[in-house]
């Protein structure tokens, strides 16, 4: 016999999200694991633009992160060609050199302590939006993680390899976790990979349905304390960790060469 259908909706989250913890934990993946996987999800989630695009993730020592090395597509990346650098850009191990353009995400590490992985890609439908100078709106359930949690940079700074761009961009994304960037694509972080590469996969879907939604009519908003519970409700580690999980066995399908340190099997993804 049911015992809940008359509990609270407050009672009935607490619920779900004691349930969440039990079930869904850390990944036994590492962080190179990770973040190669994040480069073939988002190339099969339509981020691909060539050699465009950066994602990094913060390493063991201070003022080191990875990256994927300048001349390789996403698709290409794996976990032995990803470079560590310092945030000067020098390579400390691998082959190659850092996308210059890396360089904000140096400024961006030093501003936010909270964030640990950086996606910047442009695209189709992003980079679209972007042509516009209109911010992302968020009015559909599926994205409001992105809810009040995205800035906007209308003013494009130009080619971003100078520190000019590093100090721009990272006032304007501020204490958010995405940023849209006019003319250009667009940037989010995370306290962990696994939540960048949700916010990366969502803001690319959420930029098209925006795009939709304005060739039919005119968007209409959310209410605000529904769009905003639905945010912190979306916005767990244990959701990030069970979204990542699925994009990561997909990605796994579809490109096995990926991952190249022993075996994912019997692995939390």
């Amino acid at each position: 016999m049911a015992t809940t259908l008359r509990d609270t909706k407050g009672s009935l989250v607490a619920r779900a999200q004691r349930q969440m913890r039990e079930h869904f934990g850390e990944s036994a993946l590492t962080t190179r694991q990770k973040l190669a996987l994040t480069c073939r999800i988002l190339f099969d989630g339509g981020h691909d633009s060539g050699l465009a695009g950066q994602i990094t993730a913060r390493a063991e020592a201070p003022g080191t992160y990875y990256t994927q090395r300048l001349g390789l597509g996403f698709d290409e990346i794996t976990e032995d060609n990803l470079l560590l650098v310092d945030e000067d850009l020098n390579v400390l191990e691998g082959d190659g050199m850092a996308n210059p353009a890396n360089r904000f995400h140096s400024w961006i590490y030093r501003a936010r302590e909270d964030v640990n992985c950086i996606v910047h890609t442009h695209p189709l439908h992003t980079s679209a939006l972007s042509m516009l100078e209109v911010p992302l709106v968020v009015s559909q359930m599926d994205t409001t993680p992105l809810y009040d949690d995205c800035a906007f940079l209308k003013d494009w700074p130009g080619v971003p390899v100078g520190n000019e761009e590093g100090e721009i961009i990272t006032a304007a994304l501020g204490d958010k976790r995405a940023v849209l960037l006019a003319h250009h694509g667009q940037l989010v972080t995370g306290a962990s990979v696994e939540e960048a590469c949700d916010l990366g996969m969502l803001i690319e879907r959420a930029a098209r349905l925006q795009l939709l939604a304005m060739a039919a009519g005119t968007i209409q908003p959310l209410p605000h304390e529904l769009a905003k519970e639905a945010h912190d409700w979306t916005s767990t580690d244990r959701r990030s960790q069970a979204n990542f999980a699925y994009y990561a066995r997909r990605a796994l399908r579809n490109h096995p060469d990926c991952v190249t340190t022993g075996t994912t099997e019997g692995k939390a993804l």
